[in-house]
């Protein structure tokens, strides 16, 4: 391939603050051109890139039993009915009527396509276990495209799903495609991605693991022990800590007037954020009743723990009434008169003297103690594990807090969509029964981006040998002299003999101008021509990531630098 007839422009700058650095350099180096929110064509060499991903997945897909399907993107929305997803699903689901008036839906995910094409299919327990595969585009109308291709509307993924006569089975296999992701990562070249322990969402199920590729400019926020190796999202962390018991001391009503908030309150009274009761009023989404949650005044409330604890959706309250018996910013236990749901964390346990609310305009109390004041109550974990919190699994005081771009998840969903959905095999006793399902996904246009964040400098991408656009770019620094062009055109078609894939850039342009175009490329291996190099019968090598920089003679290059391809390649697949 010739840079010349390339299409797509390398830009000199991208004057846009809020972009991220992988979105900055790729949209410089003319992989992508942004159509509308959250959706982009693709060029050439993300192209490139985005196929050799899929055949890294496909062949560990291929390899622990996959089958490759494909389901359609567009289906009708009494599939996604029968599933009861179809109204619990809000606005991010793409609907539509065809031109028969029937209503349809755009694919965000295809659990419902995967039932609907083994049922009646598999219908005895000897045709399982089996695993289906695609590649497909995915649309979910996404309130906070962000990021290039980080975070986007329209998106291909590849999503699998494994139906297993029993939970062991399942387990068995969840394992074998745990082991697959971790080969697929390697192979790709992300050198920074972690499995964590996760919350499954609207996916369903209880066990599921999301594959995390550490990243400051990540959106999830993970809890990780150095100690011992505990990793979890932090949706699904939990928080221990220790608290500060106190004495038991007497319960008084203070002033504290025009004093709201937890720091005001505290720099009021002299009094540290961990002795003090605060509270966050939620409502649920269905209802608008309230829910009130009483946690540490240093902590803040996981909503996916408690949006699990109370199994319904909610949101942070919008507008509190007066008739509610809630008085924003001086809302405590002790006197609360109110029908709202009330929630206590375990961070409160065993703290003998609070500083709480005091149901009244301008009041706090000090002394609170919850057995004492209020009686007996239920502590549940609803709130953000801590940096320094006691590590879970290990017990120690050792969590650190980072940030990761999900790039994969698997799910155990169990019988949640085959039951719904009616979906039954013959099992060995004669009976009906229903399949049980693993859910396996990966985000091809985000992987890409991910790896570029974590792989660059400030000049453009270094991309891993594996998946890089090309794997060799020959520059010719004098296309005008016949001597110097006759050695790289032969060079070129040497390497391509060998099966080395070039990009070769014979443009008249300056030097640097064609080593910046090179650096945004990111091709691993880059090789100069020059009417110098040619004088001392050598060519220029070096590598991206600039571990390599040599010569090599011209009647041995083209061995030489296939045989660097191979073993760069080698390196990551071993």
């Amino acid at each position: 391939m010739k840079v010349r007839n390339l299409l797509g422009q390398r830009l000199k700058d991208v004057s846009d603050e809020s972009q991220i650095e992988s979105q900055i350099l790729m949209t410089k180096g003319g992989y992508m051109k942004l159509m509308a929110s959250g959706i982009y064509s693709l060029f050439m060499p993300t192209q490139r890139i985005a196929r050799k991903l899929q055949q890294i997945i496909r062949e560990e897909m291929d390899g622990i039993d996959g089958q490759e399907v494909l389901f359609p993107v567009v289906m009708p929305a009494s599939l996604w009915q029968s599933s009861g997803r179809y109204t619990g699903i809000g606005s991010e689901m793409a609907r539509f009527n065809d031109r028969g008036g029937n209503p349809m839906v755009l694919g965000m995910t295809h659990e419902e396509a995967a039932v609907h094409m083994a049922n009646n299919t598999a219908q005895s327990y000897t045709q399982y276990p089996f695993m289906i595969y695609q590649f497909q585009t995915k649309f979910r109308d996404e309130p906070r495209a962000r990021g290039g291709l980080i975070r986007v509307r329209e998106f291909t993924m590849k999503d699998a799903y494994s139906f297993h006569t029993s939970q062991a089975d399942l387990e068995k296999y969840y394992d074998r495609a745990y082991d697959a992701y971790v080969r697929i990562f390697k192979r790709a070249g992300a050198k920074n991605v972690i499995a964590v322990k996760s919350d499954s969402g609207m996916m369903g199920g209880k066990v599921s693991h999301e594959f995390m590729l550490l990243a400051g400019i990540g959106e999830d926020t993970l809890a990780i022990c150095p100690e011992c190796g505990y990793r979890a999202n932090m949706e699904v962390a939990d928080c221990i800590l220790k608290n500060k018991s106190g004495k038991l001391a007497e319960l008084k009503k203070v002033a504290t007037p025009n004093k709201k908030s937890i720091e005001e309150v505290c720099a009021f009274l002299g009094r540290e954020k961990d002795t003090t009761a605060k509270a966050v009023v939620y409502q649920e989404n269905a209802t608008d009743e309230y829910v009130i949650v009483f946690i540490r005044g240093d902590l803040e409330v996981n909503e996916t723990k408690l949006r699990n604890l109370l199994k319904k959706e909610i949101h942070p309250a919008v507008e509190i009434t007066p008739e509610s018996g809630i008085v924003p910013g001086f809302i405590g236990a002790y006197g609360l008169e109110t029908d709202a749901t009330v929630v206590f964390d375990r961070s409160l346990e065993g703290i003998e003297d609070l500083v709480a609310g005091g149901n009244e305009q301008d009041i706090h109390y000090t002394g609170f103690n919850i057995a004492r004041d209020y009686g007996k109550v239920e502590y549940v974990d609803v709130a953000k594990a801590a940096a320094g919190g006691i590590c879970p699994n290990c017990g120690k005081p050792a969590l650190t807090v980072r940030r990761g771009i999900e790039v994969g998840n698997i799910f155990q969903l169990g019988d949640k969509y085959t039951k719904s959905m009616g979906m039954t095999y013959l099992d060995s006793d004669n009976t009906e029964k229903n399949p049980i399902m693993g859910c396996y996904g990966i985000g091809v246009g985000r992987l890409i981006a991910s790896i570029c964040e974590e792989s660059h400098d400030a000049y453009g991408p270094i991309w891993p040998i594996s998946i890089s656009p090309w794997q060799v770019e020959v520059c010719n620094l004098r296309v005008t002299d016949d001597s110097v062009r006759s050695v790289a055109e032969k060079l070129v078609s040497d390497l391509e003999a060998k099966g080395v894939e070039v990009l070769y850039d014979d443009r008249e342009v300056r030097p640097g101008f064609m080593f910046a175009d090179a650096d945004l490329f990111g091709v691993p291996v880059r090789v100069v021509v020059s009417q110098k190099t040619c004088e001392r019968g050598v060519v220029e090598v070096s590598t991206r990531d600039k571990s390599l920089k040599t010569e090599f003679g011209m009647a041995e290059a083209a061995e030489r630098i296939s045989g660097l391809v191979a073993d760069m390649l080698a390196k990551l697949n071993g």
